[in-house]
């Protein structure tokens, strides 16, 4: 890796965060105006940037158009977003969100902002009973299928379980109508939902070879409605739901203990050729339950833990497989390529089991007197798939130095993933493994 260029890159963020210190604690909830009296009705802005100066070990036989790259350093846009919300009267609500994501060197220039969320909801009922329509995330089957980008543990949140992004869905989210609410310590959340056609997909979504037997594929067939769930049992403090996205750390300002259970279910989604070449749909069906624990230590000092498992059971038809690496640093692959494909993907989702975990400690508060703190994380996803002869371990190992909060701040995360290929006999099977060095620059208002 090219250390030095990581160096200054180091030097150049930090430059920018010294000059956003000037972010305080009455920017935490946005830009919000009061539209009456009594307060209840408002207007909300948000905003984030996250900024990546990254250095790639690339996939066997990676190219740039046609040109070899063993290796890449770029600058990229991971995330950059706006929400616009209202509280209209005393039970309807109104939001939105929109903005780019993974904005590189490869990307296509002038990418277009997009909406991710228009949605309006009704209070029927106190909390216990919420509907609404849209386009939204509210998801199902995990915690982080539904994951808030402005407070992710780790350097990136939990892609294992956006198990569907962009190949049915806008980025998880979909058109559709939901329900939510809470009843004492029980919080849940259920939708229905339009997948999108994966013939309107960006990316190109593989399509069932002529000749493929016995693996699984997206289903080119109209699809049919997405059914998903989400149900939390809250023994500490309760999260808020006022919006799907759940929080990765709290920072020490509350204590969370939830167990979480969650379902996902599309009749018809995929499709596959069995031994006779009959052409079969089959749905799709995943499950999850997960446990999340968030407090702090000692009230006074603020530092805090922070934990998270998962198990996860995915079941996309025989031997379904899907590649993928954020903000992919190659777009080709020559004749010396892996299974992997190019650049930074690895095997992301399939038809198997998956245990993923994560966790870190935050020391207290003004660690580095007015500079701020430090919270050292680790994750670990552990996927055995169907169509790989070797289970998939990726590993992330990095350092959150907070600033002002969420608001301002930097991670430095290393990245761990595993290269696989075909043998002589045919299985495929981990042949070695590659690295990525990451540094994040969070700005949030």
């Amino acid at each position: 890796m090219n250390f030095k260029r990581i160096v200054i890159a180091v030097v150049l963020l930090i430059s920018a965060a010294a000059s956003a210190q000037s972010i305080n604690g009455k920017y935490k909830d946005g830009l919000k105006v009061y539209l009456s009296d009594d307060s209840v009705r408002y207007i909300k802005a948000t905003g984030i940037a996250q900024i990546w100066v990254r250095h790639t070990d690339n996939n066997p036989g990676s190219t740039v158009y046609g040109t070899p790259e063993s290796s890449a350093f770029d600058i990229g846009l991971r995330r950059v977003r706006y929400q616009v919300m209202s509280q209209v009267n005393k039970r309807t609500f109104f939001y939105t969100q929109l903005g780019i994501n993974s904005f590189n060197s490869l990307a296509a220039r002038k990418t277009p902002i997009f909406f991710h969320d228009v949605t309006a909801e009704y209070n029927v009922y106190k909390n216990y009973f919420t509907i609404g329509a849209g386009l939204s995330g509210w998801n199902g089957t995990s915690r982080y299928s539904s994951s808030g980008v402005g407070n992710i543990l780790c350097l990136e949140l939990p892609v294992i379980e956006e198990t569907t992004n962009d190949v049915s869905d806008q980025f998880v989210r979909k058109l559709g109508v939901f329900a939510k609410g809470k009843i004492g310590a029980f919080d849940y959340r259920v939708s229905a939902a339009n997948p999108f056609p994966v013939q309107s997909s960006l990316t190109p979504v593989a399509a069932l070879p002529d000749a493929q037997k016995g693996t699984s594929y997206y289903s080119l067939k109209a699809p049919k409605l997405q059914y998903q769930g989400y149900f939390i049992w809250q023994f500490l403090d309760k999260e808020s739901n006022q919006l799907p996205y759940m929080t990765g750390s709290y920072l020490g300002k509350k204590r969370v203990f939830n167990l979480g259970a969650g379902f996902s279910y599309q009749q018809d989604a995929m499709w596959y050729r069995n031994s006779n070449a009959d052409t079969l749909s089959t749905a799709l069906q995943q499950f999850g339950v997960d446990v999340f624990y968030d407090v702090p230590l000692n009230n006074e000092k603020q530092n805090a833990i922070t934990a998270y498992v998962s198990y996860l059971n995915y079941n996309f038809g025989p031997n379904y497989l899907r590649n993928a690496g954020a903000m992919n640093t190659a777009n080709g692959v020559n004749t010396a390529g892996s299974f992997n494909g190019p650049g930074n993907a690895f095997p992301l989702i399939g038809t198997g089991q998956v245990f993923y975990v994560q966790a870190a400690y935050l020391f207290r508060k003004e660690l580095l007197s007015s500079s701020g703190t430090l919270q050292p994380y680790f994750s670990a996803s552990y996927a055995d798939y169907q169509k790989l002869n070797d289970p998939v371990i990726v590993t992330d190992i990095g350092l959150n130095w907070i600033m002002s909060g969420q608001n301002s701040k930097i991670s430095l995360d290393y990245q761990s993933r595993p290269v696989f290929n075909a043998d002589g006999k045919g299985d495929i099977r981990e042949i070695t493994r590659k690295g990525m060095l990451v540094i994040q620059y969070q700005m949030m208002f």
